[in-house]
């Protein structure tokens, strides 16, 4: 029965907002009383809260808004049972969508945020047995309000955030379970603002964080995060970084409230790349700003331990060498420039001590090379002095700390690499380095991998350089030639023919590499006892797709050679 009269009553509010002689004056001091009398009286709270939605739907907004006051009243009013939440949401959203629609459709006298935020927190003190996600949903509702009508006042967004702290803190009760609806709500100003300045304004934003389990926590740093990154956004001062990194904690270093079983390799790596990708938005255009976001950053990652290391300090170390490149290039107008450049390198290093504190000896030893490489091209003693410090830690993981064999070449391959593309070195210091070089791919277990790290070795005398030689090359032709004759050497004692054939034509096109680029030395009767010893072993070798490789590389080598230096080896 009551709900066939709600309907019916429905039905009549209809017909009655319908009528002409119904005007703004009539329906706010006789209509709109008359009508809230009846309701309250009314013993039925779904009859209630449908009625009141009929209100709020069938009547102009015009007259919402001057009946504001006196409606909001009410709603403190029907029984308990009644869902104010639906109808306060309904309320908001009608007149929301009035204010968007034209901003001039709300009169300056009508402080239409203020007046349903004051209303909704006197409801919720009211009402202590209101579900935490009714409190959350009217919240958002006044978020979106904020957003909507008032998109410059980012005052009331925070005021709105405070509100649901004090709420939460005075009674922390109220905050269990709701962790999903909570983030739902702080994700609202997220996807509106599409800026991270902008949120870390929110005095108040962060602190609800702690409100969250660590689960949710989690997955809103990364949706934040992403957002971040895919929007583009800079972070241009040191405060700022600070900010965000605090409200980042739980993916940039363990939490009390974490769980104790291991979390998912897969995932932990996604969140911390995408720490590691989130370092490179934390920019500014200021070097000396760029450094403190650059410290500030090493705080805060250093804290993440051994385990997220690995994917957060690289990132690190890369923005500390861009920096140095850019002190650099204002070397002419900046007359400190050495001792600042000097201060990063200093940074780079203890971001790679961490790492090998860590032991994480590969990518320590490739970052160190790396840096070395920058050290080097700020051309200036302090930075050689660096670059060698660089180097040789660099040597030392080779040394101690590399016992694969595959492993060993890469890596003293990657040294002879840097070291052959240095120019700074003064010869003091790169006499040692390049004697070290040879040494070392001397002492590789397997004979091939020996011969190859050898022959890289000659491209350090011919084409490495130092400062004595003012930026030239050393080309060095003894010293090459000794290096590929040991190379040869090395090979002929490689006991499988095929390794052995395929070392040789390997060897071959070094010796043609050096004489394209004016290695007059080698000759032509170095080449031509290479390929009769290729050419003797060549039968010996069984069918197979490796062997047929190995010919394929040899003829092609013997028909670049031909061309380029009309040399021909024929058969005998």
């Amino acid at each position: 029965s009551s709900g066939i009269n709600a309907e019916y009553g429905g039905t009549n509010l209809e017909r009655l907002s319908r009528l002409e002689g119904v005007t703004v004056s009539k329906y706010q001091n006789h209509v709109l009383p008359a009508i809230l009398k009846q309701l309250i009286n009314c013993k039925d709270s779904i009859a209630q809260e449908y009625l009141m939605d009929c209100i709020i739907q069938v009547f102009p907004d015009e007259f919402h808004l001057k009946t504001l006051d006196i409606f909001l009243d009410t709603c403190c009013q029907p029984q308990g049972a009644v869902n104010v939440r639906n109808i306060l949401i309904s309320k908001i959203g009608r007149l929301s969508n009035y204010a968007q629609a034209d901003p001039n459709n709300i009169p300056e006298d009508i402080k239409l945020f203020e007046i349903f935020s004051g209303k909704v927190t006197q409801i919720i003190q009211s009402r202590t047995e209101m579900p935490p996600e009714d409190i959350l949903a009217l919240q958002s509702a006044l978020i979106k309000l904020a957003l909507n009508v008032y998109p410059t006042e980012t005052g009331y967004v925070d005021q709105v955030l405070q509100n649901s702290f004090n709420i939460f803190e005075e009674d922390k009760s109220r905050a269990k379970g709701c962790s999903s609806e909570l983030s739902r709500m702080l994700r609202v100003p997220v996807d509106h603002y599409q800026d991270i300045l902008t949120i870390l304004q929110l005095e108040h934003f962060t602190p609800l964080f702690s409100f969250l389990d660590h689960r949710v926590r989690k997955e809103l740093c990364v949706y934040i995060t992403e957002h971040v990154i895919q929007s583009d956004t800079y972070i241009d001062s040191h405060d700022q970084v600070d900010l965000f990194l605090t409200m980042m904690a739980c993916l940039i270093s363990d939490q009390p409230d974490q769980p104790k079983e291991p979390e998912d390799p897969e995932d932990f790596e996604i969140q911390q790349s995408l720490v590691g990708r989130v370092v490179h938005q934390m920019t500014s255009s200021v070097p000396d700003q760029q450094f403190l976001i650059l410290n500030m950053c090493k705080k805060h990652l250093l804290n993440g331990g051994d385990k997220r290391i690995q994917y957060t300090l690289p990132s690190l170390v890369f923005r500390a060498m861009e920096l140095c490149r850019v002190y650099f290039e204002l070397r002419e107008e900046d007359e400190k420039w050495e001792k600042k450049v000097c201060k990063i390198l200093q940074y780079i290093n203890s971001l790679l001590s961490a790492l090998v504190k860590a032991e994480y000896w590969d990518l320590a030893l490739r970052l160190f090379l790396q840096s070395a490489l920058i050290c080097d091209l700020m051309g200036i003693q302090t930075a050689e002095t660096i670059a060698y410090e660089f180097v040789s830690r660099a040597f030392a993981i080779y040394e101690e700390e590399v016992s694969d064999s595959k492993a060993q070449l890469v890596a003293i391959s990657l040294i002879i690499a840097t070291f052959e593309r240095t120019v700074n070195f003064s010869e003091e210091n790169h006499e040692p380095l390049r004697s070290q070089c040879l040494r070392a791919s001397s002492k590789l277990l397997k004979k091939p991998d020996q011969c190859r790290a050898v022959s890289l070795c000659a491209h350090i005398y011919w084409s490495g350089k130092n400062r004595e030689n003012e930026g030239s090359a050393m080309n060095e032709t003894k010293r090459v030639l000794d290096s590929m004759k040991k190379a040869v050497r090395i090979s002929n004692q490689c006991m499988e023919p095929s390794v052995q054939v395929q070392l040789f034509v390997e060897l071959l096109n070094k010796y043609i590499y050096f004489l394209d680029n004016g290695c007059t030395d080698v000759t032509q009767a170095m080449i031509s006892q290479l390929v009769g010893k290729i050419r003797d072993d060549m039968p010996g070798l069984e069918a197979g797709e490796a062997t047929n490789q190995i010919v394929q590389h040899f003829n092609s080598t013997l028909a670049y050679i031909k061309s380029k230096h009309g040399m021909e080896f024929p058969a005998s």
